[in-house]
């Protein structure tokens, strides 16, 4: 079977986000307000061919546990649906 995950990883809430603080800080400049905070990740496609849903899901878990996301200063959140 051939499941899609797409995967959202995150900066912990916790920590500073320099990214994000410099496009919050660079919004006045285009006229833009309103915008309360700004958080920056990634987002990851990953296709996986897999006997079962609970394979497909534990295959993206191990991967961004121990490649995707630094797990000290990241989280992750995924959606996995059959191809």
């Amino acid at each position: 079977m051939k499941f899609i995950a797409e995967i959202d990883i995150m900066p912990h809430k916790e920590l500073l986000d320099p990214q994000g603080k410099a496009v919050i800080n660079n919004l006045g400049h285009l006229h833009l307000s309103g915008v309360a905070d700004v958080r920056i990740g990634r987002h990851v496609q990953m296709t996986i061919e897999a006997d079962s849903e609970a394979a497909a899901r534990q295959t993206v878990e191990t991967a961004c546990q121990k490649l995707l996301a630094n797990m000290i200063v990241e989280t992750f959140h995924y959606v996995l649906k059959g191809a």
